[in-house]
């Protein structure tokens, strides 16, 4: 007798946990899978301030504000995200795993990669530069780079390719981070930082650098930031959506300001879909 009643009790509280669950996926007007508990999995940097980065409060940058508008017109609210750290090397790995449903970091748009993966976008046209003092004067152009301390981060070729190409005369001096390069240019060890102008402006525009640096302006490469998603996914139209969509109502504007706008970023008119500049 105690076990039919137990199993009764049982079966009524399955029946009202059914009803919860069910109640529970109207609750949100996003997305079919936004309701109850869903989420969206997003690649981003960690490390990149005024793009990607983990901080004590959460996520922040310019990259973080275009994908959560982006997961906001899929359906699923800023508490639906859940972030992953997606570092370069391991982009079109995660992607291909299906680790996370699409990648925003500074994720930059080449034939190469096309191969492996498909990209929405581009939703930002950012440029090879260099950063430099704010009171240093002595670097117009790239040729001025000639007989100066250029920062070389490990593992990025930024550097080299100014020494190749436009300064070769250039003296690299390898930093382990950005972040240590700029320390190194504050010191005058080095003279100049470079890397994509967007990532320069993030760094710059941190509040302890915040009027200390500035950036040349040279535009030496162009990098089409694309959002990456597995290939052959269907995110990749409704994304390209939502970017138009911000682009329209003045949103990504906002996000640009407020990310790089502190370093006095020149950013270009937002790119319309598919047009990658070569």
């Amino acid at each position: 007798m105690k076990l039919r009643k137990v199993t009764a009790a049982s079966a009524t509280v399955f029946a009202l946990a059914l009803t919860a669950t069910a109640c529970g996926g109207d609750n949100n007007g996003g997305g079919s899978d936004s309701g109850g508990g869903k989420t969206i999995t997003v690649g981003i940097k960690f490390d990149q301030p005024g793009l990607g980065q983990k901080t004590p409060q959460g996520y922040a940058g310019f990259d973080v504000d275009v994908a959560t508008y982006v997961a906001k017109k899929l359906g699923y609210n800023a508490d639906q995200i859940e972030w992953k750290e997606a570092k370069s090397a391991d982009r079109e790995t995660m992607l291909q795993r299906g680790d996370v449903d699409f990648i925003a970091a500074t994720y930059s748009i080449t034939p190469e990669r096309q191969e492996k993966v498909d990209f929405a976008g581009p939703y930002l046209l950012a440029h090879q530069d260099v950063l430099v003092r704010a009171d240093d004067n002595s670097i117009k152009s790239p040729k001025d780079l000639n007989n100066k301390n250029l920062c070389s981060v490990a593992g990025s070729t930024s550097a080299q390719n100014v020494k190749d190409k436009l300064a070769p005369d250039a003296e690299l001096q390898t930093y382990p981070t950005y972040s240590a390069c700029l320390s190194g240019l504050q010191n005058k060890a080095i003279d100049a930082l470079t890397t994509d102008d967007s990532i320069l402006a993030g760094y710059a525009a941190q509040s302890q650098f915040k009027g200390k640096f500035k950036l040349g302006g040279f535009k030496m490469t162009n990098e089409n930031y694309g959002i990456g998603v597995k290939k052959g996914s269907d995110l990749k139209a409704d994304i390209n959506k939502a970017l138009e969509d911000m682009v329209a109502d003045g949103s990504w504007q906002k996000a640009v300001d407020k990310n790089l706008g502190p370093a006095n970023y020149k950013n270009e008119p937002a790119p319309k879909i598919g047009d990658i500049k070569s």
